[in-house]
């Protein structure tokens, strides 16, 4: 117990330290990135719901899931994104590799409780505009990220709440050069911004038992409006770049830019579904994000608007005997979904909408429920009107989930 629990605060540091996440997606140069999705790979592969919650897995998503918890449980994943980019005139294709989560969390009788790290937002972005006379390069990379402390706790046997506090924090960089035929020197702009702060979600979940063996299940999460500091920096610069693309400064100059606020916008996920107890579950959720009251860092753009977004989720799980001691494959979890996102930003009159499917599984892999789980998830973001950029996406996600049993009570001394 003492060995796992060193090797999970060693790794939750190291991540710490390298917590900046990678995309290759251009519509994470707006606002503060690209949303990361916030939940396990065993949620992903359902549609990304919230609203189940066991004894043997961490619901990420809904703070109330750690009161159903009956071992401790150490959690791990991450995932690979191919993603094909396509404009009206133009197209290319770019992958990534990324860090998903990172997280353990322990039941203390009616009480279970939770920490870890997850990525919250993605930037990374490298984009140019050539036209007769000029070349632009945009490029950004950077994140922010979310050190969470959450507990749950089971009321009754049917009602479960949480709470969980994050600290946010991160920083963006993004840079632009620009070159004008007939100039020597070509100019560049550079802007940094150290975001933190703090957040905080609210969850209930419900389970009714019928006498037909069917289960009923209500869940609900809120998480209020909140504001996170922007500590800004702006660098000018003349410069030359060689034919081996290093930037050979002229003049460096540094702006003053005011710190400002950013406001996180107030998040609710609802959702219900119906199922057999470690058999089958099937279920359907809404989320709303009220993404209108968004700010941007540190400049204006006339082309973008923000409106409240909306999400669909519907998914569920099979599992063909959970117990099974003569077939592994009957004990194997087979999970799909599909999902409907309007992600709330709207470029030249053109809303930003998200299409995915996913397929996952989840293999036992040793004792105490260990079990390793496996996804796929195929989807679509964007349009090419109006010059925007569609992308078409294949995400490949794995995790982890180590269980043990902590606090036994010896019988021999």
């Amino acid at each position: 117990m003492i060995k796992k629990t060193i090797f999970f605060t060693l790794l939750l540091f190291s991540v710490l330290v390298n917590a900046q996440e990678n995309t290759s997606s251009p519509y994470s140069f707006f606002g503060v990135g690209l949303n990361k999705f916030n939940g396990t790979a065993e949620n992903r592969a359902m549609g990304g719901m919230s609203i189940a919650s066991d004894s043997i897995h961490i619901n990420l998503q809904n703070p109330a899931g750690y009161g159903k918890l009956g071992l401790t449980t150490y959690a791990l994943g991450g995932s690979h994104s191919t993603v094909n980019l396509e404009s009206s005139n133009s197209s290319d294709r770019a992958s990534s590799t990324t860090f998903d989560y990172l997280a353990m969390a322990f039941p203390a009788g009616k009480l279970g409780f939770g920490l870890g790290v997850i990525p919250y937002t993605s930037v990374g972005y490298e984009l140019e505009d050539i036209t007769g006379e000029s070349s632009s390069r945009f490029t950004g990379s950077g994140g922010l990220n979310k050190l969470f402390l959450a507990a749950g706790y089971e009321v009754t046997k049917e009602l479960r709440v949480g709470v969980e506090g994050s600290y946010n924090f991160g920083n963006i960089q993004n840079k632009n050069l620009l070159f004008q035929d007939g100039l020597q020197f070509g100019t560049r702009e550079t802007n940094r911004s150290d975001l933190s702060g703090f957040k905080v979600n609210f969850g209930a979940q419900y389970e009714k038992l019928l006498e037909s063996g069917l289960q009923l299940t209500g869940s609900v999460s809120f998480s209020p409006e909140t504001k996170i500091d922007s500590e800004n920096e702006r660098q000018l610069a003349t410069l030359i770049v060689n034919t081996e693309n290093t930037e050979i400064l002229a003049d460096l100059r540094e702006i003053d830019v005011k710190d400002s606020e950013l406001t996180l916008p107030s998040e609710l996920k609802v959702g219900g579904g119906i199922g057999q107890p470690r058999k089958w579950f099937a279920g359907i959720e809404y989320g709303k994000k009220s993404s209108s009251d968004f700010t941007n860092r540190s400049f204006e753009l006339n082309n973008v608007v923000y409106t409240d977004a909306n999400s669909y989720k519907l998914g569920g799980y099979f599992i063909p005997n959970y117990n099974d001691i003569t077939s592994y494959f009957k004990r194997i979890v087979y999970r799909a979904g599909v999902r409907y996102e309007e992600t709330g930003l709207n470029i030249n009159n053109e809303d930003v909408n998200e299409f995915g499917i996913s397929f996952g599984v989840g293999l036992p892999a040793g004792s105490f429920l260990t079990n390793v789980n496996l996804g796929v998830e195929y989807g679509q973001r964007g349009t090419t009107s109006n010059n925007l950029v569609q992308e078409q996406f294949v995400n490949v996600f794995l995790s982890l989930s180590l269980n043990d049993k902590w606090f036994v009570r010896r019988r021999f001394d």
